[in-house]
């Protein structure tokens, strides 16, 4: 036979009920008569709660009683026939009757004992559970309505009362021995004591009195119905991919229910235990979900760890000084001292020195505790060897739970990992010698990017998610948006990497979306949104986001933002940028970016800087991690000189080839910003920063291409004429080239540590000699490439390549 368990929300509507009574047809088509534990209807316990603690403080308790009514009468009239209505009704009305006397007690007397609140409470359970056994009649003529209160027996610890097991047992299997043929609906959660005083077992009392049942009755399996699909590797209203399990052991089932996973109260499992009885948890509302089975005998699995689980408010107290140094009882005298007084301590950690000890409890006992110490240890404190013990609130635990994690290495590492790369700092740590589970104390306010960034760790097998914050939506931005949307599968598939962008700004609007922004109407969105742009503002919304492996991604040429990088590597967010203005100036906010990147654990990407989406970059720094030395690079880095040199041949004067290549769009609207060579100066200036110099903008040497008059030249106009006036110098410059059979070319070079942009002409042995278009070519020369040099050649501008840079470094941050 099986022990079936609905909850709340299982039996909290007609609509639900109907259901539950489909799911008793199924299990009782063999013949076999399940066991039926109901809780009261959703809702009922706190309304009862409410309306003892109303009536405590002499408050008119009338309403919250009316409702109670209402929703037990509503159910009948909707489910029963008319004519077998009225004994239910007159049933409940006299159990509304007695509660509504209590409640008038608890006025009068301005008091509400332990006992006094079980007694009250014990109303939710009893309404449900006769009134579903009536309702159940109606298809199952042998349907019983069972007061668990004559059955499981107790101690006197009102709220929390202790089973006598096995007393319990022998007057279940005599009552179920005595009614083999009936359908039985017991109420779950309450028992009484040996004077017959009502007791309750703790709040998901429910699940334990089907777990007393399944163990006294020997039951073949115990089900838990309730509105999920079974245990999953985190709660699914903080982590989005959280995921239901097959399968957890008694073990990691107990450590995911204590901290936090409501699913299954913890003690639920104990009778089960220990005779080995496999509990399910299913969903009323989804009853084609195969459940999650806990049992003794799981198979091999896998995954390091089964699941994340977490209490969301805790408050820690720290206890430490001299006097505590190898004190012998110390800590048996502090925990007894917390046990008397009923002070549940979630977690324990202790210093290696014994000078310290932090533990954690619920915030509701914090000053509590706090007080009993001070009165326990007053001497001690008297007399400078303890301090006052200090209490820090805002906390929350997140707990690693998994027996795998006992055979695999690094499984601590991972979550620290996780953790710091986000930038969450943890306060106290605890793990067990069995090794089921690793717990962590960290900030409330840092749970769910916690829950989410470490389950993005530890199951890799789903897609670990990006989110993107862009700024800047010109062509780059643009471009990089298609290219997101048109591979986000190709993405998920082969790197196990989903980007979600979260917040767009450009120069007028900005948006945001934690569920990520659709890049098919993003546009669109942005020109609907209503908050204006205001990077301060952009970034104290990402930072207050608090969204798990971020990415800052400027697509911008501004220098606006810059000023905030640094910030953003101190949020613990990473930096990947087209931007070349940062990396650029002075060497000092170069090393910041850098340094503060390294030392908070985040990226700063900036490919695009240099040659666009050619790896030149990280082929340099990767040629300096490998051990190899630098010895010389040289470079053409510029797309717009290197379009003009390479079609200033045959009949083509200097000046129109200028002009053509500025109606192409390869030049800035002052060609000058391009022939000066100061864009050029800065990706050579970027380059020997990452090869390990420290130099200045003013160290670059820069030879310049143009006679001074065409720098002079007041308009672009202006300049177009005194190109043409010096047609002369430039035809000079082309012919001797020629005649020595060579040609036209604008180098940088880095060479000892001196940078310098000249204009040379290179022969047929130079690897820039067959240059063409407006390509981009940089060779390296090193101690491992010294004969014949690393050169990289391509495309070194456009919106397509430069984007595709952009969205290889994202990829990389997620790598």
């Amino acid at each position: 036979m099986k022990v079936l368990k609905f909850g709340g929300t299982s039996v909290g509507s007609a609509g639900s009920i109907k259901t539950v009574l489909g799911i008793l047809k199924q299990q009782s088509a063999d013949g076999n008569n399940p066991v039926t534990v109901v809780s009261a209807m959703n809702g009922i316990t706190n309304l009862l709660i409410n309306m003892a603690e109303h009536a405590a403080i002499g408050e008119s308790f009338t309403p919250q009683l009316a409702e109670l009514e209402r929703r037990h009468f509503d159910v009948v009239k909707e489910l029963m026939d008319v004519q077998a209505q009225n004994p239910v009704f007159t049933r409940l009305k006299i159990y509304f009757n007695e509660l509504e006397d209590l409640l008038q007690g608890i006025l009068s007397l301005r008091e509400l004992t332990a006992q006094t609140r079980d007694l009250v409470l014990n109303y939710g359970e009893r309404c449900s559970a006769f009134m579903i056994s009536k309702i159940a009649a109606q298809h199952f003529k042998n349907a019983v309505f069972v007061n668990a209160a004559d059955l499981v027996k107790t101690d006197s610890a009102f709220g929390y009362a202790k089973v006598n097991m096995e007393l319990t047992e022998m007057l279940i299997r005599n009552y179920h021995n005595e009614n083999r043929d009936k359908l039985l609906f017991v109420t779950g959660f309450i028992a009484s004591n040996d004077a017959g005083r009502i007791t309750t077992l703790g709040r998901g009392g429910s699940d334990y009195t089907a777990a007393i049942f399944g163990s006294a009755l020997n039951a073949e399996e115990i089900q838990i119905w309730t509105d999920v699909n079974g245990m999953m590797t985190a709660d699914p209203r903080m982590v989005k991919k959280a995921f239901s399990l097959p399968e957890l052991s008694y073990t990691e089932a107990m450590e995911l229910s204590f901290f936090g996973a409501k699913v299954i109260y913890p003690p639920t499992m104990i009778p089960a235990f220990l005779k080995k009885i496999p509990i399910v948890i299913l969903n009323t509302f989804d009853t084609a979900f195969g459940g999650t089975y806990i049992k003794h005998d799981c198979g091999p699995s896998d995954l390091p760890i089964k699941g994340i689980s977490s209490i969301n408010e805790v408050s820690i107290l720290n206890v430490e000084g001299s006097g505590m140094v190898g004190k012998a009882g110390f800590s048996g005298r502090l925990f007894s001292m917390l046990a008397r007084e009923q002070i549940n301590v979630i977690l324990i950690t202790q210093s290696s020195s014994e000078h310290s000890i932090t533990f954690a409890v619920n915030p509701a006992d914090a000053l509590k505790a706090k007080a009993l110490i001070g009165q326990e240890f007053e001497l001690e404190v008297q007399a400078k060897k303890l301090e006052s013990p200090d209490v820090e609130d805002g906390l929350s635990v997140l707990a690693i739970v998994g027996e795998n994690m006992k055979h695999t290495p690094g499984v601590s590492g991972k979550l620290f990992y996780a953790l710091g790369r986000n930038g969450i700092n943890v306060r106290a740590i605890a793990q067990g010698s069995s090794e089921y589970n690793i717990s962590v104390i960290i900030s409330r306010g840092d749970l769910a990017k916690a829950l989410n960034a470490v389950h993005d760790a530890f199951f890799v097998e789903l897609n670990k998610t990006l989110h993107v914050f862009c700024l800047g939506t010109g062509n780059i931005g643009t471009t990089l948006f298609r290219q997101l949307k048109n591979h986000a599968e190709f993405l998920k598939q082969h790197n196990g990497i989903q980007v979600k962008i979260v917040g767009i700004s450009n120069t007028r609007k900005m948006m945001f979306d934690d569920d990520g922004i659709d890049l098919d109407s993003w546009k669109d969105k942005l020109e609907a949104s209503t908050i204006v742009a205001d990077l301060p503002a952009y970034i104290e919304r990402m930072k207050e986001m608090n969204l798990p492996n971020c990415v800052f991604v400027d697509n911008t040429a501004s220098a606006t933002p810059i000023s905030f990088y640094e910030t953003v590597f101190k949020a613990n967010i990473s930096v990947v940028t087209c931007n070349k203005i940062g990396n650029s100036a002075s060497y000092a906010q170069y090393k910041t970016f850098k340094d503060t990147a390294r030392k908070h654990g985040v990226d700063f990407y900036y490919e695009t800087n240099v040659g666009a989406g050619l790896p030149i970059v990280r082929t340099l720094r990767d040629l300096m991690m490998s051990g190899d030395r630098v010895i010389k690079i040289e470079a053409i880095l510029s797309g717009t000189i290197s379009y003009i040199f390479n079609n200033f041949k045959g009949d083509a004067t200097f000046h129109d080839v200028v002009k053509i290549a500025q109606e192409k769009g390869y030049t800035e609207p002052d060609p000058r910003d391009d022939l000066r060579g100061t864009d050029f100066m800065r990706k050579m200036l970027i380059l020997a920063r990452d090869a390990g110099y420290a130099l200045e903008p003013g160290d670059v040497k820069i030879e310049s291409m143009l006679p001074k008059a065409c720098l002079d030249a007041g308009t672009v106009a202006e300049f177009y004429a005194e190109l043409k006036n010096e047609e002369k110098f430039f035809a000079d410059m082309k012919a001797k080239a020629i005649a020595e059979g060579k040609v036209l070319r604008y180098i940088g070079k880095l060479e000892y540590g001196q940078v310098s942009i000249t204009l040379q002409m290179v022969g047929e042995e130079h690897p820039f000699y067959t240059l063409s278009g407006s390509d981009n070519i940089i060779s390296f020369t090193t101690e491992r490439y010294i004969d014949r040099p690393l050169v990289v050649k391509g495309p070194g501008a456009g919106a397509e390549v430069t984007a595709a840079g952009v969205f290889a470094d994202i990829v990389n941050v997620g790598n």
